[in-house]
């Protein structure tokens, strides 16, 4: 189902290497400071990005995102503050008397802290890691649209919300970041053959079945260390009551998994099309769905090597 994926989250990258251009309005309007907002939930890389803007609109939008960062700095120190007083409260207690509120405070304050100490170093931190590229449903990444005939980057949250739907098909089918090849013409009509997007991916991860039943994650690469491109379709949602800002999501289409990741113990896998039939893709016709089938039927077969993820 494509449970997480590690992509191409800076613009500038998919700018060069797609002929691209990006709609500044729309990055200005995810991190824009709006009264009662919450941080949006996004990558690093695609953070950091704005940080090489050299645009009077790109510096805007990294100002924007330096506020974010300097809020939540402040918010995870008052946490370790908290965490931290927490901690020397329930060792002193225990000196006295052992107690199961005193054990579990400690338990818990001791990990807060070094939640707290993670999340706040990763927002100091300068140089690039690999996870920084990486999204989950309901972090926004960076797709590939086609607007006028030209290629476009947005950033897009990784879950659709179909326009027309309500919000709280969010919570009623959190599954809608993947779209699956047989339901297309179903769930998914409204978007399939109208809103086609394009994911950059450099490797997925999956929810796999143990030895042992438990859970795992594995890591799928293709072996040639080609970036796949991921067919997805994508929405513009807006609140009939104009309460919630607009919305734009996505979804990664996925068919029948390749031999290599069925062994591994998963049943769906991305469609990777290939390079040449990007612009038919991004640009359908929805009286020609075939069409479109056959870009699926036609897609790339690299062997996905696999691993346990770290």
């Amino acid at each position: 189902m494509c449970y997480s994926a590690q992509i191409k989250a800076d613009y500038h990258k998919l700018v060069r290497e797609f002929g691209a251009v990006v709609s500044m309005d729309e990055f200005a309007a995810l991190y824009a400071h709006d009264p009662g907002k919450k941080r949006p939930k996004t990558p690093k890389a695609m953070d950091n990005a704005f940080a090489a803007g050299k645009t009077p609109a790109e510096r805007s939008v990294w100002a924007e995102i330096q506020d974010w960062n300097a809020r939540g700095a402040t918010a995870f120190e008052q946490e370790l503050f908290t965490q931290k007083t927490r901690l020397v409260n329930a060792e002193r207690a225990l000196q006295t008397k052992v107690t199961k509120k005193a054990e579990n405070d400690v338990r818990v304050a001791t990990n807060k802290i070094a939640r707290a100490q993670g999340k706040l170093a990763d927002l100091r931190r300068t140089d690039h890691v690999a996870r920084d590229s990486r999204i989950f449903p309901g972090v926004y990444g960076t797709v590939i649209v086609s607007e006028g005939g030209k290629r476009v980057v947005k950033p897009m949250r990784y879950q659709c919300r179909l326009a027309g739907k309500p919000a709280s098909y969010d919570q009623r089918y959190p599954g809608t970041y993947n779209a699956r090849r047989d339901s297309l013409e179903g769930f998914w009509r409204p978007a399939f053959g109208y809103t086609h997007a394009l994911m950059v991916v450099d490797t997925f991860y999956e929810n796999v079945e143990g030895p042992d039943g438990s859970n795992q994650v594995m890591q799928f690469t293709p072996r040639t260390g080609d970036p796949m491109l991921v067919a997805c379709l994508w929405s513009h949602w807006v609140d009939p009551a104009g309460k919630e800002p607009d919305l734009l999501s996505f979804a990664a289409i996925t068919d029948d998994p390749e031999p290599e990741v069925a062994a591994a113990g998963h049943d769906r896998t991305i469609i990777n099309i290939k390079p040449e039939h990007v612009d038919a893709w991004l640009n359908p016709n929805p009286a020609d769905l075939s069409a479109l089938y056959a870009i699926f039927d036609d897609k790339r077969h690299p062997f996905y090597e696999h691993r346990l993820a770290a």
